[in-house]
């Protein structure tokens, strides 16, 4: 397994140095425009090999380290700074993509694409396109979608409750950014329903949607929890585990078309498999629908 990484930067380095410790892949490419960067990345993760699971590390400046990858990660894009929204990357961000798709598919045609970019729904639908021009299945370009924000509502719900967070069931699905919604009628702890109140839980979710805020402005950047989470993605990918994942796939919608979104979503070597009907009341389909539009309404900006 060849998992390669476009762009060494906090993201790319985290998302390399969680996939080493955990031994997902047999060799990783780190790519990045800045060599420097990347070599000093580089020789920092494979200063610690003896220390891991067998890997090897390598990658620079040329976007040939890619060749051959079974999967590539996409990082690379504009960062988000304090105060702005994931949103207001869409532009720069697209346009990258449209650039690097056929280059990344020229040179691993048979791979699986992981955008982890943001704003990743809408960077995940532009590359979808550029590589359906090529005669690439969309199941096959995927986003982290809210991999990582689910797995901050599962903390602190396990927190607040005082469970153990494997033991805590729920999801957050549609954008990743400020219209992500959670599915509270089907969370459960152990199998037993929630009994937070509605208050409680609007407050909660309200936390979620702006965790990324708060770190940024603390640190400059989110980083250690989406390495975290892209690994496990990939390892899901490279043992093709079918796990259900609420990754960025895509979805039509009515009064709304194609765009891409997450919901929980069967995973397996070659991509996304199938999306699991999970069941949702009223609010929480009104609530998708909304988050829909919202990233409808960012490509149409762009296109």
């Amino acid at each position: 397994m060849k998992i390669a990484i476009v762009g060494a930067g906090s993201v790319g380095t985290a998302i390399a140095y969680a996939s080493a410790i955990q031994g997902v892949a047999d060799e990783i490419a780190l790519y990045d425009l800045n060599g420097a960067k990347a070599t000093a990345e580089i020789l920092d993760l494979q200063h610690g090999l003896q220390f891991v699971p067998s890997v090897q590390v390598q990658g620079g400046d040329d976007l040939e380290a890619c060749r051959e990858s079974d999967v590539v990660v996409v990082t690379a894009g504009a960062k988000q700074k304090p105060g702005q929204s994931r949103m207001e990357l869409a532009g720069a961000n697209a346009a990258i993509t449209r650039q690097l798709v056929p280059q990344l598919l020229e040179l691993a045609p048979d791979s699986v694409l992981l955008f982890v970019t943001n704003p990743v729904d809408v960077v995940t639908f532009v590359a979808q396109e550029s590589a359906a021009a090529l005669g690439v299945e969309h199941s096959r370009v995927i986003g982290s979608g809210t991999v990582l924000d689910t797995s901050r509502l599962r903390h602190r719900l396990a927190t607040t409750l005082s469970v153990a967070v494997s033991s805590v069931h729920a999801s957050i699905v549609g954008e990743h950014g400020d219209s992500e919604i959670a599915l509270w009628s089907t969370a459960n702890v152990g199998g037993a329903p929630l009994t937070m109140t509605e208050i409680e839980l609007d407050e909660l979710l309200h936390e979620i949607r702006h965790a990324a805020y708060r770190i940024i402005e603390g640190k400059g950047a989110t980083n250690l929890a989406i390495g975290l989470s892209t690994a496990r993605i990939l390892a899901t990918i490279a043992n093709d585990e079918r796990a259900v994942l609420p990754i960025s796939s895509r979805h039509s919608f009515d009064e709304v078309g194609e765009i891409c979104l997450s919901l929980p979503t069967v995973v397996g070597r070659r991509g996304a498999v199938e999306v699991v009907d999970v069941p949702m009341n009223d609010h929480e389909r009104a609530g998708l629908q909304a988050s829909a539009q919202a990233i409808r309404s960012s490509i149409d900006a762009i296109s």
